[in-house]
């Protein structure tokens, strides 16, 4: 009787672990590029590090303040879908890209120089015409 209970705990857990395998990718879309042909995941590194100026630790600094309640945000979206684990990683990657997102339109530092707040017409780093915010992405793989 022990045995059994045993083994069917463990086919529980079996099932349950090939439900929740998988991984979540959240960034910019492959293939996305500027209208000069710049692909936008190449720019967005560039603006993180520094290529041409200051580092603008967007991703970074949102994985940082977000990453803390990820395993929360998890185990809630596993419960909501009842231990689906490919529809809570679509989930929470719809939760990091959203802050991915919030992270760009909110960041501020360092300021942009005066030559190019002249040139773009406002002082708002990381956005110029909205291709960057609009070439996130995310992709669940099992």
């Amino acid at each position: 009787m022990a045995d059994d209970l045993a083994t069917r705990v463990a086919n529980h857990l079996a099932q349950l672990a090939a439900k929740m395998s998988g991984e979540v990718h959240v960034g910019f879309l492959e293939g996305a590029t500027y209208p000069d042909g710049t692909p936008v995941a190449a720019v967005a590194y560039w603006n993180e590090y520094g290529a041409s100026g200051p580092p603008r630790p967007f991703f970074r600094g949102m994985i940082a303040q977000e990453s803390p309640g990820w395993g929360d945000k998890l185990k809630g979206a596993l419960q909501f879908t009842d231990n689906d684990g490919e529809k809570a990683l679509r989930i929470m990657g719809e939760d990091i890209q959203g802050a991915l997102i919030q992270s760009i339109n909110d960041f501020t530092t360092p300021a942009l120089a005066k030559s190019t707040i002249k040139r773009k017409g406002f002082d708002k780093p990381l956005i110029d015409d909205g291709v960057m915010v609009n070439s996130t992405g995310i992709e669940v793989v099992k």
